[in-house]
């Protein structure tokens, strides 16, 4: 039970604030009327039905190392089924675009739900009505305090979060119900009928409202994201609370838009008519629970940077850890600071809930495409052909929805564009300019290095203590080894060459000596998973390595090639490998080499 309260307050934010906005967004595009009302919510029954009950509970769930999910497990899955290089690189690709995809709906989906709820304190009774400005300034002023709590870490609050988000189901299942009562014929829409005929005879604008009628899935992909954190079963278990819930109350929502056809803030309306003293304190827990849903995709953005700088895909930022039992709990001040000005300043832009409805979806729907085509393929290489048909379902869905969000690119949707963009630019840039770096240095081999260490180490004196040099591959070793030991001379009585390897799985720490090189010289070797969070000296001081210094590369890169350029000032700008393990500074020594790049 507990596991369940857990998934419900970490999984549910983002999906389980939908209610505030979806129908009111929808119904800006249609005239309210009982065909209308009965299409509308008979696509958001089947979408719940096919996005995130089929495609993640049922089919991407599935699909795990060891028990961890995620679109980049997908990836890694479908890389280790595939034999072709092109193959893998377009895979790779597409997984790139996948991380960009989440980190533009990264911004807008605080932005929206705090936004959203803000705009329910102006039917407050008695007070003076709120302009958009007034909205926009109480907003901002929640991000900020929300922003400049992250770097104290969440740990001693998370565990309010399941039951805040639990009371806040159960009040969207209770206000539903009353209204669905009142009107039970609206029951009728779970007949995919009324769907289909809403579709067809809305023509263009049904199709247009497609892209509004998605907002009531945003959040799936948490489902499966988080699968690692909690487990598959709790996240299922507790999907259909959530899945009744919801139901209930877009099905009372409906109900009621059909008793109140000019409501504009559908669900505080609801509210404010049924139980008219309960509407402050119910819009309280509408905040709690939008600041939760929010705080959730903060924590993913955290997580998902560390996640692309493990895989070498994104420049080092500094990390900093906010707990000390869990190593997941973690901020980066860089993220946290960076997305805060992009959500002011689109809550800033667009000014309402209804305007920035227009820029949410592209984002969203592009990470599902993403997530059904890699499950269509996965499962048609592993011969799975009853989730293979299954998913040429789910993601011809998400598909539909993806083309059906394209008529926002020009009324705010380019800024989910720009907000993927910008990481999607960055991990091409510096994943290529890594290649053409390495391929630009001269590395020595193992066999020439051994050799030329054990003369050196003989003739030469010996500075007392234990020196520590990081490679990344045990058969080459890079130019700022050579110049260290051979050039300056500076060799010390034991010279440990620690290797940090990634594994091709989420989780997952190995260490140890490898045979030792030749007298003098040895090798450490830290194996880890991806999604693991390293604490190197912890590792370190666990197996007796007491250093007396730390060595590690710096590149001076000449370049005339814009592009280079570019890559050689975000490697300037970014923190060097060895800040971001979080080794003791006072034992760290750079070791400069000057590479050109052509």
């Amino acid at each position: 039970m507990f596991r369940i309260i857990k998934a419900i307050g970490l999984v549910f934010g983002d999906i389980g604030t939908s209610p505030i906005y979806t129908l009111s967004v929808v119904f800006l595009l249609l005239p309210v009327t009982y065909e209308n009302v009965l299409g509308v919510l008979s696509l958001i029954f089947w979408t719940l039905i096919i996005l995130p009950t089929l495609q993640y509970t049922v089919l991407a769930m599935n699909l795990s190392l060891r028990g961890e999910g995620g679109n980049l497990i997908l990836a890694e899955i479908l890389k280790s089924l595939l034999k072709s290089k092109r193959a893998l690189g377009v895979v790779t690709f597409v997984s790139f675009l996948a991380i960009s995809f989440l980190m533009g709906d990264g911004v807008i989906t605080p932005a929206i739900t705090i936004l959203s709820a803000v705009e329910g304190i102006s039917l407050i009774p008695g007070l003076p009505s709120l302009t958009e400005t007034h909205i926009v300034l109480i907003s901002i002023g929640i991000a900020t305090l929300l922003f400049s709590f992250q770097s104290k870490g969440t740990e001693r609050v998370s565990g309010t979060f399941g039951p805040i988000m639990c009371l806040w189901f159960l009040s969207l299942f209770l206000l539903g119900l009353p209204y669905l009562l009142k009107v039970p014929s609206v029951l009728k829409a779970i007949n995919p009928l009324y769907g289909i005929e809403f579709l067809i005879n809305n023509g263009w604008k049904g199709y247009l409202a497609l892209g509004e009628i998605i907002l009531c899935a945003t959040g799936s992909e948490a489902m499966y994201a988080d699968m690692g954190h909690l487990g598959a079963r709790p996240i299922k278990q507790s999907w259909h609370l959530v899945f009744a819930a919801l139901t209930v109350n877009y099905f009372g929502q409906g109900a009621f838009l059909l008793l109140n056809p000019h409501a504009k803030f559908v669900l505080f309306e609801m509210c404010l008519l049924l139980i008219p003293p309960l509407y402050v304190p119910f819009l309280i827990l509408a905040l709690l629970a939008s600041i939760i849903a929010s705080q959730a995709m903060i924590s993913a953005m955290f997580s998902l940077v560390y996640q692309a700088i493990s895989a070498r895909m994104l420049p080092i930022l500094k990390v900093k850890y906010t707990s000390r039992e869990l190593a997941s709990q973690i901020y980066i001040s860089t993220v946290n600071w960076l997305f805060y000005v992009a959500i002011c300043y689109i809550m800033y832009f667009f000014g309402s809930s209804a305007k920035l409805a227009s820029a949410y979806g592209l984002a969203v729907t592009g990470t599902m495409v993403i997530t059904g085509g890699f499950l269509l393929i996965i499962f048609f290489i592993k011969k799975k052909y009853k989730y293979f048909f299954l998913s040429i379902f789910t993601a011809l869905t998400s598909l539909i929805y993806f083309f059906s969000t394209l008529y926002k690119f020009p009324l705010g949707g380019y800024w989910a564009t720009i907000f993927a963009g910008v990481p999607f630019a960055i991990i091409l840039l510096y994943t290529q300019g890594q290649k053409k770096l390495y391929k630009s240095m001269k590395f020595l081999t193992r066999e020439e290095f051994i050799h030329k260490f054990s003369r050196f180490y003989e003739k030469n004196p010996k500075i007392q203590g234990k020196a520590l040099f990081f490679i990344r591959d045990l058969n080459i070793f890079p130019p700022y080894v050579i110049e260290t030991l051979f050039y300056h001379g500076i060799i010390y009585e034991e010279n440990i060459f620690v290797s940090l390897i990634r594994k091709n799985e989420p989780y997952g720490i190995t260490t140890g000596f490898l045979e030792e090189l030749c007298p003098g010289a040895k090798v450490f070797e830290i194996a880890y998973g991806y999604m693991e969070y390293l604490r190197v000296e912890n590792i370190l001081r666990e197996q007796g390595i007491d250093e007396r210094v730390i060595f590690y590369g710096l590149e001076d890169i000449e370049t005339k090639h814009p592009i280079w350029k570019l890559y050689a000032l975000l490697k300037q700008l970014s923190p060097h490998f060895v800040k971001f393990i979080d080794l003791p500074p006072t034992k760290l020594h750079g070791v400069l080499t000057r590479v050109e790049l052509s």
